[in-house]
């Protein structure tokens, strides 16, 4: 088992208490999710769709969060909206499949992360969206 299936697991199983992800400001970890989806010709504001998606904050909020580098358990737990649809979201990130990610907060960032991965893959809105 590798080092990233490791620690998933070990979330599962309820061994670890919080990943430094957590911890750290969404602020940080944006740049990366709109450079990623940017070398594949996608833009920021489609970074930005998905995420108002799936948190529910207006762009406004969202940009608050971001000056404030409010960190990522707070960003999610502050979320006006989860979207109901997010449950749709399937298949694997870090070798792990989202769908049986235990833990709740992990389990949103991951959704945010297979969303950008999905924008980064060439895939529709629409699809990316569940609509």
């Amino acid at each position: 088992m590798g080092r990233r299936q490791s620690l998933a697991h070990e979330w599962n199983a309820g061994v670890m208490t919080k990943h430094r992800i957590y911890t750290m400001s969404f602020a940080r970890v944006y740049p990366l999710y709109v450079a990623k989806v940017e070398r594949k010709r996608r833009t920021k504001a489609e970074v930005d769709e998905i995420i108002r998606w799936l948190t529910g904050y207006s762009q406004k909020k969202l940009e608050a969060h971001l000056k404030k580098e409010t960190d990522f358990e707070t960003f999610l737990s502050q979320a006006p909206q989860l979207h109901p649809s997010r449950r749709l979201i399937k298949g694997l990130i870090c070798g792990i499949r989202v769908e049986d990610i235990k833990e709740p907060t992990m389990q949103e960032i991951r959704y945010m992360d297979k969303l950008i991965d999905e924008l980064a893959k060439g895939k529709t809105m629409e699809k990316i969206l569940r609509t």
